[in-house]
């Protein structure tokens, strides 16, 4: 290797230090995020070049070393020096052997560690961090936009003579440059876009740069396991672990052609890449591209709002007087990000939810029960309690019960934005301000309402309420929406103690039952106890009245009868005999024999036969 490589290798190190130092103090000046993820970039660049350069001082050595024994080879008094073994011949490739076998997968995993924490510390500050300072915004362009053609040149430099001598270890220095470059340029870019009024965009950028960072260390991840199953062939050159294609691919973006163009000449046999169409796509491609991102630009000047929305049109973060709200339909306005539309559904039936978080699977059962969660996340509210419960007679003290319940409220509210301005303007987090007063105002209620009054015969007084107070509390923070409903849909006891409380209620309803049930039994014997009585007495008066009609009717009869015995005695004898005669006989079978004169014997069965029906059979007559 020459020596001037090794020079450019460890100048690009140098390079990568100083600029990377100087970027730590830029980005602590500046406050910009985007600032602050690039030095983790050119940190990585710095190891990568180190790395590299080290590699190549062993490759020059093992260089010289076989200058200086093919020099030995040539004289004969050396003919006893290579009697010694490989390893005293040779140290330098042995010593480069040895790293590469060793050293550079340690490396490569140390790497994708620190890389694996870069992106676990980085992520939580671009939520947290205020921003870029615009009074130093200035200051930090001119000199990122320095280091930025600084750290271009080198790396443009060193790709290409790593491209034209075939100088593969000069080839991560110059990507780690390259991609500095990148960074150095996004910073100038973000610190402009603050500067114009877009403080975002610094934030964008860091996620972005973040984002590229996991991207990388998955890559090297992915090396590394397909570094352990890579089969050896002696004399076949290492890849170089810790080289990223990916941070190749984003700092020579014309390297992609160039592997497009071979991938073409591969797979069609023949040289693709030397056809006038080919070789017009790549002069022109720039052109494309440019042309591509014309149309971009002016699609921009051009809003669509739905027949559901509004839209609120800016102008340099301002808004633009006499067009600032935007109605349904085709709008023009200036290029992006000159002027920019937000929009917003107005005539949208908006819904969050106070006491629960919504849980779409639970939502799909239609049987709610207390005693299971139905929700993702229900919370638990403070309900006033009238309830008081006496100590016993025996205690010196009166204990009152505690005046407080806790009871699940699950409250959906509904609201429509009336007023654009007041909604998008007067606050920064409208949805997030009316939650909060949604809450507060449901909290105030509750502990001011029995819980018994609530649960029962109170729950649309509650929920008519509650609405009114949030709509006083919107109207006087202008909050600039309609509270159209306010919905009590589920309200039971917490869901640890709901068995508990459903116990209580069961005692409760039992002893309603048991109540019922008595009054039930009254109503039920009162009167038949009164219709027994008066039963019983209609009956022995009845029965009294009987007995003297039946005494006087005798007492009647026989004061006949002995006229009539006076009159007839012997008359009234006889007809007395074969009146009582008739009545004794008269349950008795008869048989009547007709025939005297005769000396047949007639067989009589005298007993009582089961069915009296079954002789009395009419006999047809003969024909």
């Amino acid at each position: 290797m020459d020596r001037n490589i090794l020079k450019t290798g460890i100048i690009n190190l140098v390079a990568l230090l100083a600029i990377a130092v100087a970027s730590q103090f830029v980005a602590q000046f500046s406050g910009c995020l985007t600032a602050q993820i690039s030095v983790f970039y050119l940190t990585v660049g710095v190891l990568v070049a180190a790395v590299s350069a080290f590699q190549m001082r062993l490759a020059n050595r093992e260089r010289i070393e076989q200058l200086e024994l093919s020099e030995l080879k040539r004289s004969a008094s050396a003919a006893a020096l290579f009697d010694s073994t490989e390893a005293e011949l040779y140290p330098a490739r042995r010593a480069r052997e040895q790293f590469d076998r060793f050293f550079v997968p340690g490396f490569a995993l140390l790497l994708l560690i620190l890389l694996g924490l870069a992106v676990y510390v980085s992520w939580p500050w671009t939520g947290k961090s205020l921003g870029p300072q615009i009074p130093k915004a200035t200051i930090t362009m001119a000199l990122t936009a320095l280091f930025s053609l600084i750290l271009f040149l080198l790396g443009k430099y060193s790709a290409g003579v790593a491209r034209l001598e075939g100088q593969r270890l000069l080839q991560p220095s110059a990507s780690a440059l390259l991609m500095g470059s990148v960074c150095c340029l996004l910073i100038t870019l973000a610190e402009a876009a603050a500067w114009f009024g877009f403080p975002l965009v610094d934030r964008w950028t860091s996620r972005l740069l973040i984002l590229i960072l996991g991207l990388v260390a998955l890559e090297m991840a992915v090396s590394l396991i397909l570094e352990i199953y890579r089969p050896r062939v002696k004399g076949q050159a290492t890849r170089l672990l810790y080289e990223s294609r990916l941070i190749g691919l984003l700092g020579q973006p014309g390297g992609l052609i160039t592997t497009a163009a071979q991938a073409l000449d591969y797979q069609f046999g023949f040289k693709v890449s030397e056809t006038w169409f080919y070789q017009f796509l790549e002069k022109a491609l720039a052109w494309l591209i440019l042309l591509q991102l014309g149309v971009l630009a002016l699609s921009t000047t051009i809003v669509i709002v739905e027949p559901n929305e509004q839209a609120l049109l800016e102008r340099l973060g301002k808004p633009v007087a006499g067009r600032n709200v935007l109605e349904s339909g085709l709008h023009f306005k200036w290029l992006w990000p000159i002027d920019i539309a937000y929009k917003y559904s107005t005539r949208e039936v908006h819904t969050f939810y106070v006491g629960f978080v919504p849980d779409p699977e639970a939502d799909k059962e239609r049987l709610l029960l207390w005693t299971r969660p139905h929700y993702e996340q229900e919370f638990n509210l403070l309900v006033a309690s009238r309830e008081t419960v006496a100590s016993s007679s025996t205690s010196p003290q009166t204990d009152q019960a505690v005046p407080v319940n806790l009871l699940a409220v699950n409250i959906p509210i509904q609201y429509q934005i009336r007023d654009l301005v007041s909604w998008a303007y007067q606050h920064s987090n409208g949805a997030d301000l009316l939650d909060k007063i949604a809450n507060r105002e449901v909290v105030r209620y509750l502990v001011n309402v029995d819980i018994e009054a609530i649960m029962t015969t109170g729950r649309l007084k509650a929920a008519d309420a509650i609405r009114e107070r949030i709509q006083a509390q919107v109207d006087q923070n202008k909050l600039g929406v309609e509270i159209l409903f306010v919905g009590l849909q589920s309200i039971h006891p917490p869901v640890a103690v709901a068995p508990a409380y459903e116990e209580v209620i069961g005692a409760l309803q039992e002893k309603e039952t048991n109540i019922l049930g008595a009054q039930a039994y009254w109503i039920e014997k009162i009167p038949l106890a009164y219709a027994d009585a008066t039963n019983l007495v209609t009956r022995a008066k009845s029965d009294g009245l009987t007995k003297v009609t039946t005494a006087a009717a005798d007492a009647g009869q026989f004061r006949n009868q002995m006229l009539a015995y006076s009159a007839s005695p012997q008359v009234f004898r006889q007809r007395s005999y074969l009146e009582t005669l008739v009545q004794a006989v008269r349950p008795a079978r008869k048989y009547v024999l007709a025939t005297t004169n005769t000396t047949e014997i007639i067989w009589l069965n005298l007993e009582d036969k089961l069915r009296t029906d079954l002789l009395d059979v009419t006999v047809p007559k003969p024909r």
